[in-house]
């Protein structure tokens, strides 16, 4: 016994089947998880147990596997190299003789099978996990292109990616992540396009990550990526739902990062130009979807500036030519303009929680109550203006024409801080604010430490080119993202 003691204090199995069974059932505690089942059975004249998940285990599988053993013969099982080569049908199985890598298989789907007389445990990859469809992502949404999306399991959003693909440089590596959750992390790239020293560096801080687990799946790999990023609000990661957007990625010499139980898939590095790309960009022909890329521009200058600048006019009115005084506040005014605008930045906030956490039966009576109440009655009441709201409006129409949420985000922070600067100091207030958005994009960095505004600077005409317009690339050149 003292034997024994010694062997598994140093993580390895045993060649005595009991004591094998009965490690494992301490260390999984498996008194106390229902979920967590045991089948002990004969095989060629040895006895054999299986450990197994259920609700993550193929049972017709292993019911097919059980009645394959129970034909074979002892000669089958003479040694552990024999049994694999002729008494494992199963594609997906290996020994293993390490402890914690077994217990960490099993508790990720894998099944455990010990023989009576082998030192190594079997495990057999014959997992099934619980997945919803791969229906199209209801935020990245394209009016022509795939309509699938990522989902919750690793494996089949690999084989999304691998579909894609078809390239004997693409890799993806598994790495682990969270000494609880240990959750899996798959880098994915293409040999020869990736920069190395990036994918270096990526894989060193994955590996140096000291947590317990990913309690929220990529935002926390993100934040343990880079923990200094939350002094910008301009975001240093692409997100993406989209398979084909993730492909497209990959293919530019760019890395995606997958994480398993989310969705989302994470690119980088990732640059401004980068934020404001979609998916429809690419699937119109390239005057549409540079006249779609453009408008976006627009759209992000209005969402900044629209009502800064307006607050700004408002304040200086002899500062507003002849043809643009229809701009003014035509009613009397009860609460101060920043005032409104405030309550409303903050009301649309409220109005998109509300819509998130609104059963779908309810979310049209909702938006027709907040349509009245917001509209009407907050003009009638003279708690807003009519031209507050419509300016908002505008802006908040810009917002949602962002495919990035994090982006979304960064352009409210720059503009209600433009907005109470101006508010404050009229126009020093104004300029400042302008100034404090633009150097926190200007001085902003990748993850790479690279330029944040590339190819704007370091200046690539070729690729500041195809960054503001779609055009075509018969030849297949890999982006403006590479070896940024």
């Amino acid at each position: 016994m003292a034997q024994s003691d010694t062997l598994y204090n140093a993580g390895k199995f045993l060649a005595s089947l009991d004591e094998n069974l009965s490690l494992m059932e301490n260390r999984l505690n498996t008194s106390a998880n229902f979920d967590i089942l045991r089948r002990d059975v004969l095989i060629g004249g040895r006895k054999a147990g299986f450990f197994f998940i259920d609700g993550f285990v193929q049972e017709d599988m292993v019911e097919k596997l059980i009645q394959f053993f129970y034909s074979l013969k002892e000669d089958d099982l003479r040694d552990l190299d024999t049994f694999l080569e002729r008494g494992m049908p199963y594609t997906e199985a290996e020994s293993c003789n390490e402890v914690e890598k077994a217990v960490t298989m099993f508790l990720s789907g894998v099944t455990l099978m010990f023989v009576d007389g082998f030192e190594n445990a079997i495990l057999i990859d014959c997992r099934n996990y619980p997945a919803r469809n791969v229906q199209e992502p209801w935020k990245d949404r394209v009016l022509r292109g795939s309509r699938d999306g990522f989902v919750e399991t690793l494996v089949h959003n690999a084989a999304l990616l691998r579909r894609r693909i078809r390239d004997d440089k693409f890799c993806m590596e598994l790495l682990t992540v969270g000494s609880r959750s240990r959750s899996d992390v798959a880098v994915c790239y293409i040999d020869d396009l990736v920069d190395k020293k990036l994918l270096t560096s990526i894989k060193k801080r994955i590996d140096d990550i000291k947590v317990e687990s990913l309690t929220m799946n990529v935002e926390s790999l993100a934040e343990c990526l880079f923990p200094h990023r939350w002094i910008s609000p301009f975001p240093k990661f692409k997100y993406s739902e989209r398979p084909d957007t993730a492909a497209a990625a990959i293919l530019d010499g760019n890395i995606v990062v997958l994480v398993d139980n989310s969705p989302a898939a994470m690119i980088l590095p990732t640059s401004i130009f980068d934020m404001v790309e979609e998916a429809d960009d690419y699937n119109f022909a390239p005057v549409i979807g540079t006249y779609l890329r453009l408008s976006r521009f627009v759209f992000t200058f209005v969402t900044m500036f629209l009502t800064p600048v307006w607050l700004l006019l408002i304040q200086n009115p002899g500062w507003i030519p002849e043809w643009l005084k229809f701009i003014t506040i035509s009613n009397d005014i009860t609460v101060p303009v920043i005032w409104q605008l405030l309550l409303l930045e903050m009301s649309v906030d409220g109005l998109k929680m509300a819509a998130v956490n609104t059963p779908s039966l309810l979310s049209t009576p909702l938006s027709i109550v907040a349509g009245i109440v917001v509209g009407e009655y907050a003009v009638s009441s003279g708690w807003f203006n009519t031209e507050s709201l419509l300016y908002m409006a505008v802006v908040t129409v810009g917002t949602y024409s962002q495919a990035s949420f994090e982006m979304g985000y960064a352009m409210k922070f720059v503009r209600v801080l433009t907005l109470i600067l101006t508010a404050a100091f009229n126009l020093p207030g104004f300029v400042a604010g302008c100034i404090i958005g633009l150097v926190s994009i200007v001085f902003n960095h990748t993850i790479s430490g690279k330029s944040y505004i590339a190819p704007l600077y370091p200046f690539d005409a070729n690729k500041l080119k195809r960054a503001v317009f779609r055009i075509r690339l018969p030849h297949g050149n890999h982006g403006n993202n590479q070896n940024q």
